[in-house]
């Protein structure tokens, strides 16, 4: 099989289940994809094991459309075929999918399944249906975006909107990225970006991302090296075409920050979505800027809301490791049992302190979007786990997982690393809440919205 070296058409599926490639037809940037040959080879690499289980995808959805989506992804995007190179030197290797995301140990060496309890999908959880939320601003926003992009900006940013880039964020400084970055574009085409986050998020999630970034800056300049800390490392992709009607969706990916956004009609999927700062408190210009605060307190208050007894099922270990994440970057496929208390087992009271802490996540995102995902997680309130580990003391380190067949929330306080300095800790010192990893996705197959896009293009009768 050939491959194609633009990026453009790296397609998933679940395991034993309808592979959700795109399908003739489905948009794709108007040129090829030119420069960033590092990260060419990288895409090729991934993307060959993907289409090694391609046939198994293929014969499981069944149909001469099945075939015809597969050969889509074997031409470029000025619809040539190209041959895959060998593997890069230095190609990612496999490893524990936790939340370090460090570029040495990434990699995706299997189909999309996403997060399960026993590598099962559970079906019938998700469907496409009308949930109101306005998605004309941030179409347009997106199309204003692409437009003020160069034509090899735009080749360079612009994926199919069943890409592989969408699995291919991560966390840490250190890490080829996609897309155009902030350094990359004029003042004119930053307005545009920033734009385009503001139209997708609340004024409380744009300020998160906006302190992130300042916190990095002003870490970076603290240990003098804000050529891998900085405010401007941050990338934009958009997949697919924005449109009222088809799939589409972007990505804004850097350093402690991660949103993924995808768009069909008028359903927002907005996860994985990884909100994190070291240190997630400093100075900057003679005013205190801090984040991922919400997150910690809505956590501490609802593991003081327990009884002693309760506390006894949710909390696993009273110690706190340096690291506890269990579904960072390329961990799209964690298998996780429900472990901890159940949300049955909680009293009226209680169950709004856990809805508080995915709230916190939630509420990044625009009003109505927030709306509709927290009516998903109160529908399945009673069958939702928590597990925490550490104190419970207001400036303890710990970690708390959320877990219910249509949420996932880790917050994770984690050791000093790379910025322990801007700070004054040491670099692998006890765990803190001056480094905070944290994240929200969306189990049993819709993260990125792909249980959404294989059900649109299983109905939809232009795609049939």
């Amino acid at each position: 099989m050939t491959e194609l070296d633009t990026g453009d058409t790296g397609a998933t599926g679940a395991t034993g289940a309808t592979r959700d490639t795109g399908a003739t037809g489905e948009p794709t940037p108007q040129q090829p994809q030119t420069g960033r040959h590092a990260h060419v080879g990288r895409r090729n690499f991934m993307r060959k094991v993907f289409f090694a289980s391609g046939a198994t995808a293929v014969a499981t959805m069944g149909g001469a459309g099945a075939w015809a989506a597969l050969a889509a992804d074997d031409t470029t995007a000025d619809g040539t075929g190209a041959t895959a190179s060998a593997d890069p030197s230095g190609a990612p290797s496999g490893g524990p999918g936790g939340g370090t995301g460090g570029p040495g140990n990434q990699s995706i060496t299997e189909d999309f399944l996403g997060l399960t309890t026993d590598g099962k999908k559970i079906d019938d959880l998700f469907t496409i249906h009308s949930e109101g939320v306005a998605t004309a601003p941030v179409i347009a926003a997106a199309n204003a975006f692409l437009a003020g992009l160069s034509a090899t900006q735009k080749s360079s940013t612009q994926f199919t909107v069943h890409s592989t880039e969408w699995r291919l964020w991560s966390n840490v400084d250190a890490y080829d990225r996609q897309g155009v970055s902030i350094a990359d574009l004029s003042d004119a085409q930053q307005a545009l970006g920033k734009a385009l986050l503001k139209s997708a998020l609340s004024a409380e999630g744009l300020e998160t991302t906006e302190r992130i970034r300042r916190i990095n800056q002003a870490a970076g300049e603290a240990i003098d090296n804000t050529d891998a800390f900085n405010e401007e490392a941050f990338y934009y992709t958009v997949m697919g075409t924005p449109s009222a009607t088809e799939p589409w969706g972007f990505q804004f990916d850097g350093h402690h920050l991660v949103i993924n956004y995808f768009v069909l009609g008028d359903q927002i999927v907005m996860s994985p979505c990884f909100w994190g700062s070291e240190p997630t408190e400093i100075e900057i210009d003679g005013t205190t800027v801090s984040v991922c605060k919400e997150e910690v307190k809505a956590s501490l208050a609802f593991i003081n809301s327990l009884t002693e007894a309760q506390r006894k099922v949710a909390v696993e270990s009273t110690t706190k490791s340096n690291e506890s994440m269990k579904a960072g970057a390329f961990s799209d496929n964690a298998v996780q049992e429900y472990t901890g208390i159940r949300g049955s087992a909680l009293t009226g009271a209680q169950k709004l302190k856990l809805l508080g802490i995915v709230e916190a996540f939630a509420g990044r995102a625009k009003a109505d979007v927030a709306k509709a995902r927290l009516a998903e997680v109160r529908g399945h309130l009673n069958d939702t786990y928590v597990t925490w580990a550490g104190g419970i003391e207001d400036d303890s380190a710990f970690y708390v997982r959320v877990h219910s067949p249509v949420v996932w929330v880790e917050v994770d306080c984690q050791a000093p690393g790379p910025l322990a300095g801007a700070y004054g800790a040491s670099q692998g010192s006890g765990a803190t809440q001056m480094h905070v990893h944290s994240i929200i996705r969306t189990p049993n197959g819709n993260d990125y919205g792909k249980e959404l896009l294989r059900q649109h293009y299983l109905t939809s009768p232009h795609h049939r």
